[in-house]
């Protein structure tokens, strides 16, 4: 269970929503399949070669499995944005592997055509930082991100300039 947020309108959370959507098919598909092994069984009688019913359990146990990923993945944040800086979270042990990046060390940010890619640049040069991935980010949100980060970063950019 998530913990209630202190102050959330100081920051704005980004979900791994778009990587979610994939896992709640599976779940569907599997689900579809334990049912289907379910129903050969009434028909078992008729035809000794159908499947029993009792492996319907696998594709429904990995359906529970995926469904708590799909889940996890649609509630918990991929990045914030706090007036202290971005907090990113990688897919495995996100609660250790937090990194926070404070707006001050972030000199200079951008991001590809297609808003797949959000880059941070640590010195004017542009000679180091850190590439983030946008594709865990639902579409009509990486927009809203982009102009976030560079209105941030760049507060003398027009307002609408997303990329």
């Amino acid at each position: 269970m998530p913990v209630p947020l202190q102050a959330p309108e100081k920051e704005l959370r980004f979900t791994r929503a778009a990587q979610a959507r994939g896992y709640w098919v599976l779940a569907a598909v599997l689900l579809s399949g334990a049912v289907t092994l379910l129903a050969c069984g009434a028909y078992r009688g008729i035809n000794p070669h159908l499947p029993h019913p009792a492996w319907a359990v696998v594709p429904a146990g990995v359906a529970l499995l995926v469904v708590r990923l799909a889940v996890h993945l649609t509630r918990h944040a991929y990045l914030i944005l706090t007036p202290l800086g971005i907090e990113v979270f990688p897919f495995f042990r996100p609660a250790r592997g937090m990194q926070l990046i404070p707006w001050q060390e972030v000199a200079a940010a951008e991001t590809d055509s297609a808003l797949r890619v959000l880059t941070l640049h640590w010195n004017a040069a542009k000679t180091g930082g850190m590439h983030l991935s946008l594709a865990p980010i639902p579409a009509d949100r990486r927009a809203l991100l982009a102009k976030a980060v560079l209105g941030r970063v760049s507060p003398g950019r027009g307002s609408d300039d997303p990329a």
